[in-house]
């Protein structure tokens, strides 16, 4: 089947099926609570991290998180939880 047909397939059923469409169409999942806390499922790994950048792989392109004084407080296969003092927030598309 082509790549097309199957996103089709995905949108509709998300649609009609009333699914999330973070699950259906593995597109991340972001949780910001201010700027202190930022909590990202369904990443492909980590790619960069120093106390002021986190980078992450995504199925289709990469986040970028700017800020300050970070600290990863928890990391999963596919799951992150970053505290700090977060300034920007960028999806970078392939």
């Amino acid at each position: 089947m082509g790549k097309k047909w199957q996103q089709r397939m995905r949108n509709w059923m998300t649609t009609k099926m009333e699914l999330p469409a973070d699950v259906m169409m593995d597109l991340p999942r972001i949780t910001m609570i201010g700027q202190i806390h930022i909590y990202i499922e369904n990443h492909r790994g980590l790619l960069t991290f120093t106390d002021k950048e986190l980078r992450l792989l995504l199925k289709n392109g990469q986040l970028l998180i700017k800020g300050q004084s970070f600290v990863i407080k928890t990391i999963l296969p596919e799951e992150i939880l970053l505290e700090g003092k977060i300034d920007q927030v960028l999806y970078i598309d392939n």
